[in-house]
């Protein structure tokens, strides 16, 4: 690790009283972003700049080590080289960022026009996005995602079992080969989705760059994400904070094709400005109680 890591980083220099009150998930964030940034931090650099103890240093850094984001060594932590073609399975990813894709759900579903047709892909965001939708009314909603599809046709036995519940969804099930992300791929799956026509799709990605746009470590999946995004009117990318600066194997869109990106509160404010310079519509959610629509954060482009 270089020795002059973290010197003179800008954003986190003198100003450390800016620091003190951060929450947990926002400090992180910071960490995070300065080792993928810098190449490594030191914990004693971290203590001085952030205004904290070294115990709570090492405690964001376990956390972001466990999450596999970041890689300990003597001192200080290193980024995780992580393979582009390494892909997590849905329980997996499930225990990951659980705040920060509740803030995100919550804002996307405001997006989401009753009596409109709306596509899902896989992933555990647009689970999270499922469950806050089951009380849109009208919805018809087209997926790929098994998980996806049962939280609707959960809704529905439940509903069924107490009372009828006028304006429940019609879900449309992809066929295809299931992944490990319990996503369904492959030819059946893309002649289904490249039939059809979609008012808006909400879209979750395993990384997004400037350079790479949105990828995914399963070429297959790629591929039927791309279908997705053909056949919709409005693409709405569904993010968490985490994967900016990720890049999988197989791209499947450039950030012009993007209309809105819903991203959470952890994204660090270097982050957020180069997003939004290659962005039309970036919505940070979970920074207020209640925004009338706007989420504060957000920036069009």
């Amino acid at each position: 690790m270089p020795g002059d890591v973290f010197d003179d980083v800008e954003g986190v220099g003198p100003a450390v009283s800016d620091h003190q009150n951060l929450l947990a998930e926002q400090r992180r964030a910071l960490i995070l972003d300065e080792v993928r940034r810098r190449g490594g931090v030191r914990v004693n650099e971290l203590t001085r700049k952030l205004n904290v103890s070294d115990m709570t240093v090492r405690r964001d850094l376990d956390a972001l080590a466990r999450q596999g984001v970041i890689e300990k060594v003597h001192g200080g932590a290193v980024p995780v080289a992580e393979a582009t073609a390494h892909e997590p399975g849905f329980e997996a990813k499930s225990t990951l960022e659980l705040s920060a894709k509740q803030d995100i759900a919550r804002e996307a579903a405001r997006m989401a026009v009753p009596g409109s047709a709306i596509a899902l892909a896989g992933g555990t965001t647009a689970y999270a996005l499922a469950q806050q939708l089951v009380d849109v009314p009208d919805l018809t909603v087209v997926t790929n995602s098994v998980q996806v599809a049962d939280v609707f046709h959960a809704a529905q036995r439940a509903s069924a079992a107490s009372s009828p519940r006028p304006g429940a969804a019609t879900v449309v099930l992809t066929g295809g080969v299931r992944t490990l992300s319990d996503t369904l791929v492959g030819p059946v799956a893309d002649a289904a989705i490249g039939s059809l026509h979609f008012d808006v799709l909400f879209i979750g990605v395993h990384g997004i760059s400037v350079e790479a746009g949105l990828s995914t470590p399963n070429l297959a999946e790629a591929e039927t994400n791309r279908r997705f995004v053909q056949s919709a009117r409005r693409v709405v990318v569904i993010a968490d904070h985490t994967k900016w600066g990720t890049v999988g194997l197989s791209s499947f869109a450039s950030l012009d094709q993007v209309d809105s990106l819903v991203t959470d509160a952890g994204l660090s404010p270097g982050s957020r400005e180069e997003m939004s310079e290659h962005l039309r519509d970036l919505v940070v959610a979970g920074e207020g109680a209640d925004n009338g629509g706007d989420s504060s954060g957000a920036a069009d482009i």
